[in-house]
């Protein structure tokens, strides 16, 4: 069940219900190979918002554009477990903070961060820091140039953080990847091949055969049979 902050309760329960979402796009530059925030939300003007950051769970301030830059985000159910989640994001082509943040930075499994608040009719603001509703990565990304009255834009496929629980670790039981580990322990150094040691018990060298039996079942010479 979806727990909501107190504030937010008694603004659903007055009806002050004027929902904006907030998008989080940590893409790397490629210039500096850094990784640059921008934000978008689902209104008009450029605004400094609180939301919670999922990591701390403590509000933050962000900066986040408007002026119909971010137009549509699909449905986001709430489940139960480690299902993987998919969202689509519309953006418009046309805007200049857009652009910047598909063509001129590599989003490709940049992380993501979707929150939902509640705007005071009267006064416009946040009546309590946006809560996070999705947390994932960008999969990928399509810009649409439209012919002469068609319409185009920019799509954003988002997959939930949880597909990090399906990747599998590169890592082997190796002297090479236990030195990344932890440089000087020379446990798996001879890991490689160990597996062709032979071991050799008691005074006889060389691998041991098992005995062959002699004989009916067995019994070697009783009656006459060898």
């Amino acid at each position: 069940m979806k727990s909501i902050s107190p504030t937010n309760q008694a603004a659903l329960a007055a009806r002050r219900l004027l929902p904006r979402d907030f998008l989080t796009i940590t893409a790397r530059n490629r210039s500096t190979g850094q990784p640059e925030t921008v934000g978008f939300w689902s209104d008009l003007s450029n605004v400094s918002a609180l939301v919670i950051d999922p990591d701390t769970q403590l509000p933050v301030m962000r900066t986040f554009y408007g002026a119909g830059a971010l137009i549509q985000i699909s449905d986001i159910p709430a489940v139960a477990g480690i299902s993987i989640q998919r969202v689509t994001i519309q953006m418009s082509q046309l805007d200049e903070q857009v652009e910047a943040a598909v063509r001129l930075y590599d989003v490709k499994q940049a992380p993501v961060q979707i929150h939902t608040g509640l705007l005071d009719p009267g006064s416009r603001k946040l009546v309590d820091p946006a809560e996070t509703l999705f947390v994932g990565f960008i999969d990928e990304v399509v810009i649409t140039t439209p012919a002469e009255g068609g319409d185009g834009g920019v799509t954003i496929t988002c997959t939930s953080h949880t597909q990090e629980l399906t990747r599998s670790n590169p890592e082997t039981r190796s002297h090479e990847d236990q030195q990344v580990r932890a440089p000087g322990d020379d446990f798996f150094i001879d890991a490689a091949v160990c597996g062709d040691w032979d071991h050799y018990w008691g005074a006889t060298k060389g691998k041991s055969q098992p005995e062959r039996r002699k004989g009916l079942f067995g019994w070697g010479g009783v009656l006459g049979f060898l």
